[in-house]
């Protein structure tokens, strides 16, 4: 299960003043011989703090204003270079700092990921790795924007399959004719205490449309689709209003769903692929966990 990148977060307002104050107050102490410092600490050592914590705060907000200023300068620098230079290049949605020193993320529509020097003199598409955790950070961040909280899922266009207590969910977008989602439907036949919302989603021809259309005007859903999935008996020939079927089609549109499998976890996390069983398990504990 990949998991997010480790960000270092900048020092806290409290740190900066603690360890600002904690090297102008020794040096105030030394310039005093012992009997006077101890006077002086008791007349002037919590006003001569109190002003020391405060420059202190001062400073580290000073810095902090200074950051959020140049990243303010970078994206804007971005964004009219390559609109200059990359006409023909779509809209930029966001500019923002990479995980890597020096280097901005730059996203194009929903979820295409390119990478920016400062002033958007070199573009890069590619993936970024942390060679420490061997993580692919690009992946995580595609992930992380095709993320679907799954109450927003239209689970009215799918039907459903309960296994044991049923109190791990998944929802799986799958074409009937896809030898991947014949793959996965044997390791979800695997799985106890879950329920498995399945999206029709045929985008591989006609006949997935029909298979698709069988299925879903079948009288029991969920075993017509077993039956084909995993034995290989077609699907008996049925007709009812088929319209789940398109509407599952332009949610996958406005969802960059643009391939079979894909999965959907309840804390909103998306897999696409063939996952094996152990993936199955890691992920569907995880988004149990993040859900308590």
């Amino acid at each position: 299960m990949h998991r997010s990148p480790t960000v270092t977060a900048a020092p806290t307002r409290s740190a900066a003043a603690h360890a600002y104050c904690s090297a102008v107050a020794p040096a105030a102490q030394a310039a005093h011989p012992a009997p006077a410092r101890r006077t002086w600490l008791h007349t002037v050592w919590l006003s001569g703090w109190r002003w020391c914590w405060r420059a202190g705060v001062l400073a580290a907000l000073a810095a902090l204003l200074a950051v959020g200023t140049l990243a303010s300068a970078n994206e804007a620098t971005i964004r009219a270079n390559l609109a200059e230079r990359l006409p023909n290049l779509p809209p930029i949605e966001e500019v923002r700092a990479a995980p890597m020193r020096g280097l901005f993320e730059v996203r194009i529509g929903a979820n295409q990921i390119f990478y920016s020097d400062a002033e958007g003199n070199f573009l890069i598409q590619g993936q970024l790795i942390d060679t420490r955790s061997r993580n692919n950070l690009t992946e995580q961040r595609i992930e992380q924007l095709n993320a679907i909280a799954f109450d927003q899922l239209p689970l009215r266009d799918a039907f459903t399959i309960v296994r044991g207590n049923g109190q791990r969910r998944l929802a799986v977008f799958q074409d009937p004719n896809c030898g991947f989602c014949k793959r996965l439907e044997r390791d979800l036949s695997r799985l106890n205490h879950v329920t498995i919302h399945i999206f029709l989603y045929p985008i591989l021809g006609r006949d997935s449309l029909a298979k698709s259309q069988h299925i879903w005007c079948a009288r029991n859903r969920a075993q017509v689709w077993e039956n084909w999935m995993l034995r290989n008996v077609d699907p008996p020939a049925a007709t009812c209003d088929t319209s789940a079927l398109q509407r599952n089609m332009a949610f996958g549109q406005r969802h960059a769903i643009t391939g079979t499998p894909t999965t959907f976890f309840a804390d909103g996390s998306r897999l696409s692929g063939a996952a094996g069983f152990e993936l199955l398990e890691q992920r569907l504990s995880a988004a149990a966990a993040a859900s308590r």
